[in-house]
């Protein structure tokens, strides 16, 4: 049997500036672009969270809601020094770490459970050394596997505890929201919604027939996660998903004939490195970050697998182009590729416009961008 850990920092950005700066401690704080500059809240303090506000929510709504919040701006390379401190922590206790973002991983702690030691002793010494070796709070969820230790972290958010003890993992996630089980995002929830289930213990209960014929191929790993049934193990290591090449400009730049250019030059390093490691993708994905440094995606998925430049240059310039306006400027410009595999036959080309901040959904695609915590 595994013991895992999900450990999430609560409201990760917003807690380092109120730590770093007293002054602003137990003030709303909104960490992000300038309202004028259509920024964009990457997250904000749990005091602006009162009035409504949260991730990914423009900036002017949020002045709007809450006008006393403090705007900061983030500051990345102070984030990730952070993260690396806790993340030792993390590696202190065990070696089996899996990190999801700067400010939440995955713990196997199964060793140390059966050396003797509680899940609750183990879960409650990680918060203490968290508060007291970086000031940050965290928030955990315990249990025999991902899925449900994820839901208990985010369940009783700021410095939450959930431990949820072998044998009640169906009976925990029953009475949940089905949008509270991973892989289910807005727009799947609608749609269950609109069959009748409202909760995680609704939709485990569906034989499996039905969810092969509304989930496809996630069919029996949503029904073992709605069951409390998970085993997909903590990956200290992960095989490349995907291959990328970004640049962050001295100026940011608006010129099209000069970002034509960015891009095709990041599209053959890309192509490169693709012939370099024998891989072919399929997804082309452009990685865009404004000068607000509000920072988005788009992707456009090809009809085969490719490794040539020219392919991988016209669809992350037709993304690219697609974003053009006037008097909008660019600080950050990466292409990427993913989806690895063998040549397919063509079909239609598929465009998808991805939100502007992380979705769990399989229907919405991953984006850059903090999540609100």
């Amino acid at each position: 049997m595994r013991h895992i850990i999900h450990a999430d920092l609560d409201a990760f950005y917003a807690a380092v500036e109120q730590l770093d700066n007293p002054e602003l401690a137990g003030k709303p704080v909104l960490v992000g672009g300038r309202p004028e500059n259509r920024g964009v809240v990457a997250t904000a303090s749990y005091e602006a969270r009162e009035f409504g506000v949260h991730s990914a929510m423009p900036m002017r709504t949020a002045v709007h809601r809450c006008p006393q919040g403090i705007i900061v701006t983030p500051r990345f390379t102070r984030y990730r020094e952070m993260s690396g401190k806790v993340m030792a922590i993390f590696r202190d206790l065990t070696h089996m770490v899996e990190p999801l973002s700067l400010d939440e991983a995955y713990l196997d702690i199964t060793a140390v459970v059966e050396g003797g030691q509680q899940p609750l002793a183990i879960a409650l010494d990680l918060k203490r050394r968290i508060a007291e070796e970086t000031g940050l709070t965290l928030s955990v969820g315990v249990g025999t596997c991902k899925s449900v230790t994820k839901i208990g972290s985010d369940l009783d958010k700021p410095d939450g505890l959930v431990v949820v003890q072998p044998g009640d993992e169906a009976e925990f996630l029953a009475p949940l929201a089905v949008n509270k089980l991973y892989g289910i995002g807005p727009k799947t929830a609608e749609r269950l919604h609109r069959e009748g289930i409202e909760t995680i213990g609704q939709l485990a209960q569906q034989p499996l027939e039905w969810f092969a014929k509304f989930f496809g191929q996630r069919a029996i790993s949503l029904r073992d996660k709605a069951m409390g049934q998970d085993d997909e193990a903590v990956h200290t290591e992960r095989a490349a998903k995907s291959l990328s090449s970004e640049s962050t400009f001295v100026n940011d730049i608006g010129d099209e004939a000069e970002l034509r250019s960015v891009v095709d030059r990041k599209a053959v390093d890309v192509a490169h490195q693709l012939e370099r490691k024998n891989l072919k993708g399929r997804t082309v994905t452009v990685k865009l970050r404004l000068a607000d440094f509000t920072t988005f995606t788009r992707q456009s998925t090809l009809p085969y697998h490719t490794n040539a430049e020219e392919p991988i240059k016209e669809a992350a310039w037709r993304l690219l182009s697609a974003e053009l306006e006037p008097g909008r400027t660019f600080r950050l410009l990466g292409v990427g590729v993913s989806n690895f595999g063998e040549d397919l036959e063509a079909g239609d080309i598929e465009d998808r416009q991805l939100p502007l901040f992380a979705v769990d959904d399989a229907f919405d695609t991953f984006t850059a961008g903090p999540e609100d915590k």
